[in-house]
């Protein structure tokens, strides 16, 4: 049980979760919400997967205007993932990056730490950026050639947000300060309507495809839980950040593969 749990009163989800969501994960404008101890950040982390269906419609507007002028799956492909990158200011990207340098880049919890940090981005972060990048291409490419645009984008944008509700629950921050620790820690309760959100979404679009899925999501879900905790004692944004990006890709990949 998290310390959230027993030092607030529990609620049900609001409105004003998904607008506190979307402006937190997105550069999409949306009106400043004001939290309160019935409004609060932490609650409001199941509308995580709402934000990502945010920018996951945006990004597929992009792409259905290009494939309506005819353009090629390649280039509606990079579209949409630029879209993705805009919308969200590279927020996940920039944790991916952080995150492979300091994780691979010192040798002590502190290093490690003090090198997610730093803004400069090293030789893994900049490795890691450009797989990541190129797999998501490649794998956004093959699903506008399947001709399932729409539910594959659909599905790994809002899935991919469920393991960062399901880290920032199970792990104590590792810094103790920073955006992930000034928005809390959800509830098993807040969890639970993520995860139902993600579940939900998977059924009605892709159908049985839904529990390989949420297998391979839940296997690279513990191996970021495995690796941060060993690593760095917890989880920071970046932790988070680099979560939700190595989700997408592995849902990208699962979906590309059960519609080719």
């Amino acid at each position: 049980m998290s310390d959230d749990d027993t030092t607030h009163p529990k609620r049900g989800p609001k409105v004003q979760d998904v607008l506190t969501a979307v402006g937190l994960l997105t550069r999409v404008p949306v009106p400043y919400v004001e939290h309160d101890t019935t409004n609060r950040p932490e609650a409001s982390t199941w509308a995580y997967p709402v934000a990502g269906l945010v920018v996951a419609l945006l990004a597929l507007i992009v792409g259905s205007v290009a494939k309506w002028f005819g353009l090629g799956a390649e280039i509606i492909a990079a579209l949409m993932l630029t879209v993705m990158v805009i919308c969200t200011g590279a927020m996940h990207e920039d944790g991916l990056a952080d995150s492979a340098d300091g994780l691979w880049g010192g040798w002590t919890q502190d290093r490690r730490l003090e090198i997610m940090k730093d803004s400069r981005i090293g030789t893994y972060g900049v490795i890691a950026l450009v797989l990541g990048l190129l797999i998501r291409w490649i794998a956004l490419t093959a699903l506008v050639e399947n001709g399932v645009m729409w539910a594959g984008v659909i599905v790994a944008a809002v899935t991919s947000r469920v393991p960062m509700v399901a880290l920032m629950h199970l792990m104590t921050n590792a810094r103790g300060k920073g955006l992930s620790a000034s928005v809390g820690r959800p509830d098993k309760t807040t969890l639970g309507y993520a995860v139902i959100i993600g579940l939900a979404v998977s059924a009605l679009f892709t159908g049985l495809a839904v529990i390989p899925l949420f297998i391979f999501l839940c296997a690279i879900s513990a191996a970021c839980y495995a690796i941060a905790n060993t690593k760095i004692g917890g989880q920071t944004g970046d932790i988070l950040g680099a979560s939700q990006q190595l989700a997408e890709i592995t849902a990208l990949i699962v979906l590309a593969s059960f519609t080719g």
